[in-house]
C-alpha cells in the first residue's frame, strides 16, 4: 500500500489547535513540557517508510526508546515546526531543505510529562545522516504501511507509578515501537479512518 499523499495531507490539521489533543493514560494536572517531533515519511521508490531513532540507553529522558527526532521546545524557536525541524538537524543530521512539512497531527500528552505536537512531513531522498552519538543509538526505516495497519497495532498494559497504565506498540522486527511514538501513529491511522471502533 502506498498512501496517497493528498489524502494524507487532508487528513492532517493545518496548524496546530491546543484544544486539540490525545492524552495518554496516567496525565494528570501537572504542567505539561512542550515540546515538538518529526514525524518524517521518506519517498522511497519501493514504498513510503518513516524515518524512526532508537535513543541512547543514557539519556534521562525516555533512555533506549524508539522515537521520532525532536525534542522540547526552546525560548528562541518561532513554532513547532521550528522546534521539530532544529532538533531533527541536531539529532540526526537531517538537512531542512530535504523535508517537506504537510502539517500537524493532535496535540499529544504524555505521562511522562511533555505536550508534543506531531509535525508530519515528508522527507525527499537522497539525504546524508549524521547522527549525534550522545543521543541516538541508531536511526532506521520502517515500511509506513506496516506502521499504519491496525492489525500490527498491539494492546499492552504496565504497572507505572501506582497504576495500571494502557498502551499501544507496534513490535517490527527487534524494535519495539511503543508509548507515544506508537500513539501518535495510532492517531495518524484514526484521521485516514484506517481504525474500527470498537
Amino acid at each position: 500500500m502506498t498512501l496517497d499523499l493528498e489524502r494524507l495531507r487532508a487528513s492532517l490539521l493545518s496548524e496546530p489547535l491546543s484544544g486539540h489533543f490525545v492524552q495518554e493514560d496516567g496525565v494528570d494536572d501537572q504542567s505539561l513540557i512542550p515540546a515538538a517531533v518529526l514525524f518524517p515519511i521518506v519517498l522511497r521508490d519501493g514504498g513510503q517508510t518513516v524515518l524512526l531513532t532508537q535513543r541512547t540507553a543514557h539519556l534521562r529522558d525516555h533512555a533506549g526508546q524508539i522515537s521520532f527526532p525532536g525534542g522540547r521546545v526552546e525560548a528562541e524557536d518561532l513554532s513547532p515546526s521550528h522546534t521539530a525541524l532544529r532538533e531533527t538537524e541536531e539529532e540526526i543530521g537531517l538537512p531542512r531543505e530535504r523535508i517537506e512539512i504537510l502539517g500537524f497531527l493532535p496535540e499529544y500528552r504524555t505521562g511522562t510529562g511533555f505536550r508534543v505536537t506531531p509535525v508530519v512531513a515528508l522527507v525527499l531522498p537522497p539525504f546524508d545522516l549524521r547522527p549525534d552519538p550522545f543521543e541516538v543509538a541508531e536511526v532506521f526505516e520502517v515500511p509506513l504501511a506496516f506502521l499504519l495497519d491496525p492489525a500490527n497495532h498491539q494492546q499492552h498494559s504496565l504497572h507505572y507509578r501506582g497504576a495500571l497504565r494502557n498502551y499501544f506498540a507496534m513490535p517490527y522486527g527487534d524494535y519495539f515501537i511503543w508509548g507515544a511514538t506508537a500513539g501518535m501513529i495510532r492517531s495518524l491511522s484514526e484521521r485516514l479512518g484506517l481504525l474500527h471502533s470498537t
